[in-house]
Formats: structure tokens, C-alpha cells, sequence
């Protein structure tokens, strides 16, 4: 049998990049997951990121960079997290954006893929039930493919194409659960929430927990999730 072509995939233990993962896998890669701890409001995500690799029997690598030191973010300082508020690009840009983080995080995928021999890169993001975050937009992960191919040692010398693949951009938040659910993803073991409670129980009404359950309940799945004040609506 041959041996099956390496990808790096940027992996945060949540719902969609959890996802994401399978999805690689599927496509018939050897996945090889890449989570930062940059300086977020908490750490369940990346315990959420090691059992979901584990699980999924992916090795994991994770990555310390600390945006902190720039701030701007709900995620990354004391602003607080915006709660109950309405959902989606036309929302406008939340506080929760972290100033040039999927940049930042592409960047280390990257090398990361250099290193390792690979030429594919995914990353789960999604442009339509999302915050309006302007690094989840097709036009965003297009620049960042053109960089890769001549930002490189192996792009520029070697010939090497690099590829992002961004396979849940035009899936809505059920289409992606629906899928996920289709490749057994452990989705009892994720955690999206921006503001837990002290045991990791999610809050139920930042944006990322609204859009999680709205997707289960579009989807038709049972929402695995611990919320610790229920879900808005």
C-alpha cells in the first residue's frame, strides 16, 4: 500500500476543526494536527484538541505563541465576551476577532508542512454561519495559498504547490455537523464555548455556542453539549 501524503491541519479541539480533521482523512491524507495556545481566555480547547487527536488517533502538535502581548481581542485581553447579541456578518466584526490570528496560525501550519514534507494545509473555517471574521473569507485563505507558493524555501527552490484547504467555507454549521456525523466525529469531546465556567460547562449565549446549538438543531443531532445556563435562542 502506498504511504498516504501528509497534511498539516490547523486544529483547536472545537467543532469545526474537529471536523476539518476528519475531513482530511477522509480525503485519504495521513492528518497531522497543529494547535496553538496563543494566549486564549482558557484552556479547554486544547484539552478538548488532545482527547479529539487521541480519539481520532492523530498526532498532535501544539504551538506556543502569545497574543496577548498585542491584545484587541475578548479572547486574548479582559474585554468582556459579548453575549445574546445577534448573530452573522451583518453583525458587523464582534470583539471576539483576534487581530491576525488565522494569519498568524496559517504562518505556523506552514512551517510546520515545510518541515514535515507535506504541501496540504486545512483550516475550518467557514464563511457563512459565522461571526464576520474577515479571516474566514474565501478571499483571505486565496492570498494566503499565493503567499505559501512564494514565501517558501520549498515553493520558491523546490517546486513545491502548496494547497489550503478550507472544506467546511461554503457548508452552513448543520451541513458541517451532519458531515462530521457522518465520519464519527467525537463531537461529545469538542468545546467551542469563549467563556466556560470554571468546570469547562459551556455558557450557552456568546456566538459560538448560539451558532453550535442552532447547527445540532438545524442538523437534526442531539447537541452532546454541557451548556451551565442553557442556550439563547
Amino acid at each position: 500500500m502506498a504511504e498516504q501524503s501528509k497534511a498539516v491541519v490547523l486544529f483547536s479541539g472545537g467543532l469545526d476543526s474537529s471536523t476539518c480533521l476528519a475531513i482530511a482523512r477522509a480525503e485519504g491524507f495521513s492528518p497531522h494536527a497543529l494547535a496553538v495556545r496563543y494566549g486564549q481566555r482558557h484552556a479547554f480547547e486544547l484539552k478538548a484538541a488532545e482527547s479529539v487527536a487521541t480519539a481520532l488517533g492523530v498526532p498532535l502538535r501544539i504551538v506556543d505563541i502569545d497574543l496577548r502581548a498585542i491584545g484587541g481581542s475578548a479572547l486574548t485581553s479582559e474585554i468582556n465576551v459579548p453575549k445574546d447579541g445577534p448573530l452573522g456578518a451583518d453583525a458587523g466584526i464582534p470583539v471576539t476577532y483576534v487581530p491576525a490570528r488565522n494569519t498568524v496560525m496559517l504562518a505556523l501550519a506552514l512551517g510546520a508542512a515545510e518541515v514535515l514534507g507535506a504541501s496540504d494545509i486545512y483550516i475550518g473555517v467557514n464563511a457563512i454561519d459565522y461571526s464576520g471574521y474577515p479571516d474566514c473569507r474565501p478571499e483571505f485563505i486565496a492570498a494566503f495559498e499565493s503567499l505559501a507558493n512564494v514565501a517558501t524555501a520549498a515553493g520558491a527552490a523546490r517546486g513545491v504547490r502548496f494547497r489550503i484547504h478550507a472544506p467546511l467555507q461554503s457548508l452552513t454549521k448543520a451541513q458541517i455537523i451532519q458531515r462530521g456525523t457522518e465520519l464519527a466525529v467525537p463531537y461529545q469531546l469538542t468545546h467551542s464555548c469563549y467563556d466556560p465556567d470554571i468546570s469547562g460547562g459551556a455558557c450557552g449565549h456568546c456566538d459560538s455556542c448560539r451558532l453550535r446549538a442552532q447547527g445540532f438543531r438545524d442538523a437534526g443531532v442531539v447537541d452532546p453539549t454541557r451548556y451551565a445556563r442553557g442556550v439563547t435562542t
